[in-house]
């Protein structure tokens, strides 16, 4: 896109994780320059800075739409913006992989009491200490080893990201029942990390090329993602009738994970002055839209689904 765009000023190498490096490598390589860009998502360098996990996903946080009003009409980007300064990075948001589902479970999840001694695999990590918190082990476990660990009983349950995703890796064939809201990350979104030596160098134009062509991937990413889970959702419906069941979580979990997410980011929160700058942020900001949203789309969905 930039290199189009910048009518063939500016073109971007691209590489697949691990083939010149380790994968979580990336954000230490940028940091240092040994290369000058990477894609990721932000949570997996909460051992860095714990901060980091309010610009991916926080449990019952904002949605993709409220992240992006977030990071563009609020404080959200120069805020990651100074987390990342001390690491020598420019960080821009990337694509929005959300609403996702709540995930894949071996048996049904009627109580909060379920959830104690469940092993999940999960990918966020504050999502992941609201499991423990409930009594169960989080396992941060590579996705293509998930099928094989869920299938085998090495695990109880695992979420990957929605339908779409999901079915490629097969995991409709190794749990039967499929549990949403994906409350643990109702806006996940990914992230473009810059060497910032690298950054500043580029002309001015050039930059807010990079910035806009940063942007317009959240939107092609998200209405893309859109996209293919409504048609893997149909298809999950019609192909695994009998063998899949599509199903809410009770109304009485979701209060109890509620009530205990609130516990794990007040913990997570307070470990650090920017994680608690960008806590408050980011509540102060939610507080903000959640009315509007819940007058508007909320009620709108609500009737349209009758």
């Amino acid at each position: 896109m930039v290199e189009e765009t910048s009518g063939g000023r500016f073109r971007i190498e691209v590489f697949p994780g691990g083939q010149i490096m380790q994968p979580f490598e990336c954000f230490d390589a940028a940091s240092r320059g040994t290369i000058e860009a990477f894609m990721a998502s932000a949570y997996y360098w909460t051992a860095k800075e714990p901060a980091v996990e309010w610009f991916t996903a926080v449990p019952f946080g904002m949605n993709a739409e409220g992240r992006a009003a977030w990071y563009y009409q609020g404080d959200g980007l120069k805020l990651w913006e100074e987390t990342y300064a001390a690491f020598n990075l420019v960080p821009r948001p990337a694509t929005k992989a959300s609403p996702q589902m709540a995930g894949w479970f071996r048996r049904k999840m009627s109580t909060i009491s379920d959830y104690k001694g469940l092993k999940m695999r999960i990918g966020t990590g504050l999502g992941g200490k609201v499991y423990v918190k409930a009594g169960g082990t989080a396992v941060l476990t590579p996705g293509a080893d998930i099928y094989a660990a869920l299938e085998r009983g090495v695990m109880d349950a695992a979420e990957w990201v929605g339908p779409h995703d999901d079915m490629k890796l097969g995991l409709q064939n190794a749990a039967r029942y499929y549990y949403y809201p994906g409350w643990h990350e109702p806006g996940n979104t990914t992230e473009f990390g810059f060497n910032k030596k690298a950054y500043e160098a580029l002309p001015g134009d050039l930059q807010r090329t990079l910035d806009h062509a940063a942007a317009a991937v959240q939107v092609y990413g998200l209405t893309d993602f859109h996209a293919k889970n409504a048609i893997a959702l149909e298809r999950l419906k019609a192909e695994f009738k009998g063998k899949v069941e599509v199903l809410p979580l009770p109304v009485p979990v979701l209060r109890d994970l509620k009530k205990l997410s609130a516990e794990v980011i007040r913990e997570q929160s307070e470990k650090t002055p920017m994680a608690r700058k960008v806590h408050a942020s980011f509540t102060k900001f939610q507080a903000l839209v959640g009315p509007w949203d819940h007058v508007a789309e909320g009620a709108y969905h609500k009737f349209v689904a009758t």
